[in-house]
């Protein structure tokens, strides 16, 4: 089978007008698949203090500057609309309408156009125009108050879960499946993608488990949660950490005889070299003796440094895994043989995914100077002109 090399979305064209965390996320993803991605950037950027040549949600994307405040910027934002297939902004609910470039005026003037809204709370509703973050969204769900130790108070998982799960993949969800649409009838559509929905709708799972009386509704005391001692993480001999997800009983087996131990009930002893058995285990299938079996494998896990046991459950279906800081996972040798994380332009990165057989995406430019693409996008998209970059007088 052949490959483009120009990604799948190929041909797409996305206007993104700028602003932080899930809509630059979201938007990073279409034009790593190949959409032609051009972002609105604002006369003196978001305010973050990030320098835009690290800013890797923007790379793979092309930028103008544009005074949406003016007459002139809405006009030149409105000719991109017209010009595009997808529209992606994230201001609070009511803003694009009044900077000029909402639904109903990006949509008059293109009407196949796929309008995508990325907002914490969604567009209706009592908190709509209220401000948030991701740790408020992902805490009014129920997704917060299942992370976390039991007696502890609940983990934050950075801002993961809510603005990148929640939020930015549910916007691409959603703006190619109208985009689907809109090929198939001509008809353009607003997309409502609050991080709200979409985080409470990644715990279906749990809802389900919940209704069946299968999940407790307090952390640290299921199965998925930490509570359960074959699914959680271990301190090792040297202050680091071995994550351990042996949920099916075969693969329970084989991790407690690397680790040293014999099986519940079945009177195995390990025979490894990793260490000496210690009679039969407390049984994995009674939560009353989850603190007793917890104790016995943390107590196991500090013999041994992380190193060491990444060597014992290497190649093995135990179902263990070093716990790898960001600068460390590169070298992982999986990640390292599949390209995973790789240097691009002078800067370590996650490589684009998924992957596809015969379009794959790759990372083709990095992070633009704002406004540095306003003629090479006023050719390529057939507009009479477009703002060029602020000089460095002018920011």
């Amino acid at each position: 089978m052949g490959s483009t090399g120009h990604g799948p979305l190929h041909g797409v064209r996305v206007v993104e007008l700028a602003g932080i965390g899930p809509g630059p996320f979201a938007a990073m993803l279409l034009a790593d698949l190949g959409a032609d991605v051009v972002r609105v950037d604002r006369p003196g950027g978001p305010g973050l203090g990030v320098d835009p040549a690290r800013d890797l949600t923007n790379r793979n994307k092309r930028s103008v500057v544009l005074d949406l405040k003016s007459a002139a910027g809405a006009a030149a934002a409105l000719d991109l609309a017209g010009r595009a297939d997808i529209l992606v902004e994230g201001y609070r609910p009511g803003v694009a309408e009044r900077l000029g470039v909402g639904p109903e005026q990006c949509l008059a003037r293109n009407p196949r156009l796929v309008y995508g809204r990325m907002t914490g709370w969604g567009q209706d509703g009592p908190l709509a125009r209220t401000a948030g973050h991701d740790i408020g969204y992902v805490a009014v769900t129920g997704a917060l108050g299942m992370i976390g130790p039991a007696g502890g108070p609940p983990a934050v998982p950075a801002n993961l879960l809510g603005d990148y799960a929640g939020g930015s993949l549910y916007l691409v969800v959603g703006v190619l499946s109208a985009l689907q649409h809109a090929r198939s009838t001509g008809e353009g559509q607003v997309v409502d993608a609050a991080i709200v929905d979409g985080t409470a709708h990644l715990t279906s799972m749990i809802h389900a488990m919940l209704a069946a009386g299968a999940w407790q509704d307090r952390r640290g005391a299921n199965l998925l949660d930490g509570g359960a001692p074959f699914y959680g993480v271990y301190e090792t001999a040297d202050g680091q950490y071995m994550a351990v997800g042996a949920l099916e009983p075969a693969f329970y087996e084989e991790f407690v005889r690397l680790l040293g131990l014999s099986g519940a009930g079945t009177g195995t002893e390990a025979g490894t070299g990793t260490g000496t058995g210690t009679g039969a285990l407390p049984d994995r299938s009674d939560p009353a003796a989850w603190d007793e079996l917890r104790a016995l494998l943390a107590a196991r896990f500090r013999t041994r440094t992380r190193a060491e046991w990444t060597e014992v459950f290497a190649g093995s279906d135990a179902c263990v895994a070093p716990v790898l800081s960001l600068r460390e996972a590169p070298d992982h040798p999986h990640l390292a043989a599949r390209g995973t994380l790789a240097e691009h332009h002078g800067t370590v990165q996650p490589a684009p995914a998924p992957r596809f057989s015969a379009t794959p995406g790759a990372v083709r430019r990095p992070p633009p100077r704002p406004g540095a693409d306003a003629a090479e996008v006023a050719r390529d998209w057939h507009l009479t002109d477009l703002p060029a970059a602020p000089t460095q007088e002018e920011r």
